[in-house]
């Protein structure tokens, strides 16, 4: 279905000739391929997963976002606008991301669920998140707020 999506907005943005659309999702794909390829040896045959290809999708996202935090302090804000109008693009084909209050609150159920009572239980709380909130959760955030309610 994601596969699908990339090249259904890859043909709409050659259509209407915009380039930023069209350089972005040829980036994608082609990570895309190479994830593909690197899969084969391990007997993945017809492709990565959706999840994995979610879990791509964000840390192309994650490396904009240091792109970005460097070209500012480097004084480049065209390029930091670039690399935010790329994170826009990435973003049209994730789920939409959880708000900090939807964060708290599953994070509250985890810790809940796995019975942490300190710091050290992070581990298994972040664990528990990941499985039911992959693709949906900032776990940057996420682990902050882990912290905070385990008192770390």
């Amino acid at each position: 279905m994601l596969r699908q999506q990339l090249n259904d907005a890859l043909k709409a943005a050659m259509l209407g000739k915009d380039a930023r659309t069209v350089s972005t999702v040829r980036l994608i794909l082609a990570a895309l391929k190479d994830r593909d390829i690197a899969a084969r040896p391990k007997g993945v045959t017809d492709g990565i997963p959706e999840a994995e290809i979610q879990q791509m999708l964000q840390s192309m996202i994650k490396q904009r976002r240091e792109s970005i935090s460097m070209y500012e302090q480097g004084g480049r804000p065209e390029l930091a606008q670039q690399e935010a109008e790329e994170i826009a693009i990435i973003e049209k084909f994730l789920p939409r991301q959880m708000d900090e209050a939807a964060i708290t609150e599953a994070v509250k159920a985890a810790i809940a669920v796995c019975g942490a009572g300190g710091i050290k239980d992070m581990g298994k709380v972040m664990a528990e998140l990941k499985a039911k909130h992959s693709g949906t959760m900032d776990f940057a955030k996420a682990g902050a707020v882990v912290k905070k309610e385990l008192g770390g």
